[in-house]
């Protein structure tokens, strides 16, 4: 049986998100600017029109009362002259865009005036800003043009500088990830630069020098602690001995063993986190080893070897058969203290699964990992929860990878993979 895994989204690295962004700023800042030179330039244009029709109306009324005579750009009453500009209230001077909505975008402005009183005729002027229109249109296209010429320019640039800051990160982020896997030496060291980076790259390491002298301390506090109790233990097992026999003598007996166990485990614990413990490697086949662990344990579990054919067992496999045995044996204590029967345990391939039928893993042992001197959830019984810990320790001497889950229909799953 194997552990669910789900599926990793997909991640967009920081580089491209900060290359993203830049980009997304680049075009936002071109096309307001583009969009205010537009206006801008738009409303010059008309203003400036505008101005020429004013004036050109009142040019061509000095000449057409002096003279009587209309200048070459006026004429009177013409038939395109826009709504607006046909029946003047007033005889004031008025300016308006071409067609017959007020305000229409039409590139033509007209300039009329009425040349006596009411009904009189009206004189206008017609100012074509054509030219001018197509010189906007010129000046927006070669705005968009360099906006993208810079914008290609400016994303590779982006994209180097997103790079350069994503991998100082990067390293701080692996330093993290090294100390996290128990590598207390794991340094970021020096970092160039005197930015936010640079503090979080100091920071991380600070941290692990405190986070190593603490688990140093606990450490050498353990390895004492099973040391100076290592003796007394054994005089009370000798003097435990030397009582006669009942149930006094048993009782006792069987608490001096459970001591000594204890002060074994920390020994072990405290071997484990100083990395003294080296594998001593050997070919066996795995189902006997199994087996023999089984076996030692002296409780009731079913063994099953998958995919074995008649008369074959499981295939060999090169390992430290004794850190094997210590691993299986204590996950098969832990089903059958934690659990409830049948215990099952599965060898198939390179792999040994140990399963029980009780309430499972407690979440917060899935999501952290086991704890010492912690057992989860009252309903899982008593103990020191030192065997998941030590399991833990001899797989990561193997090489191998335990991983603890719980199975769909109920019931704790162990999975041990050996290493090929």
């Amino acid at each position: 049986m194997r552990p669910f895994r789900r599926r990793k989204p997909l991640r967009v690295t920081l580089r491209w998100k900060i290359a993203t962004l830049a980009a997304a700023t680049a075009c936002l800042v071109a096309l307001v600017v583009g969009l205010l030179v537009h206006v801008w330039t738009a409303h010059e244009i008309r203003h400036r029109a505008e101005r020429q029709a004013f004036d050109g109306v009142t040019s061509a009324m000095d000449v057409y009362r002096r003279t009587g005579a209309l200048t070459s750009n006026a004429r009177l009453d013409p038939p395109e002259l826009p709504y607006a500009l046909v029946n003047p209230t007033d005889g004031d001077r008025h300016v308006s865009y071409g067609g017959n909505v007020p305000g229409s975008m039409d590139p033509t402005v007209w300039g009329a005036q009425r040349v006596g009183g009411p009904g009189s005729p009206v004189l206008a002027v017609q100012v074509t800003i054509y030219a001018d229109f197509r010189e906007l249109y010129r000046l927006d296209v070669t705005m968009a043009v360099a906006s993208l010429l810079a914008l290609a320019a400016g994303t590779p640039l982006a994209v180097y500088g997103a790079g350069l800051l994503a991998r100082r990160l990067r390293r701080v982020s692996e330093t993290a990830g090294r100390i996290s896997a128990g590598d207390l030496d794991a340094r970021t060291g020096h970092t160039k630069g005197r930015d936010e980076v640079a503090d979080i790259a100091a920071t991380v390491d600070l941290m692990a020098d405190s986070l190593g002298r603490r688990l140093r301390t606990e450490r050498r506090f353990t390895a004492d602690v099973a040391h100076e109790l290592r003796t007394p233990v054994g005089g009370l097992l000798a003097t435990a001995d030397l009582l006669p026999p009942g149930e006094t003598e048993d009782l006792l007996r069987a608490r001096v063993r459970d001591l000594r166990g204890l002060v074994e485990d920390l020994l072990e614990i405290s071997r484990l986190d100083a990395g003294a413990e080296q594998a001593v490697r050997a070919r066996v086949p795995l189902d006997a080893v199994v087996a023999e662990a089984v076996a030692r344990t002296g409780l009731d579990t079913e063994v099953t070897v998958a995919g074995a054919r008649h008369g074959e067992g499981a295939r060999s496999v090169e390992t430290d058969p004794r850190r094997l045995e210590r691993i299986v044996g204590n996950l098969v204590v832990n089903a059958h203290r934690h659990g409830n029967t049948p215990v099952r345990v599965t060898v198939e391939d390179r792999t040994v699964v140990v399963r029980d039928h009780g309430p499972g893993f407690p979440p917060d042992l899935l999501l952290d990992g086991p704890r010492r001197f912690h057992t989860g959830a009252a309903e899982r019984g008593s103990g020191h929860g030192l065997g998941l810990t030590i399991a833990l320790g001899q797989a990561r001497v193997l090489g191998a990878e335990l991983h603890l889950d719980n199975a769909p229909d109920g019931g704790a799953v162990a999975t041990l993979r050996l290493p090929a």
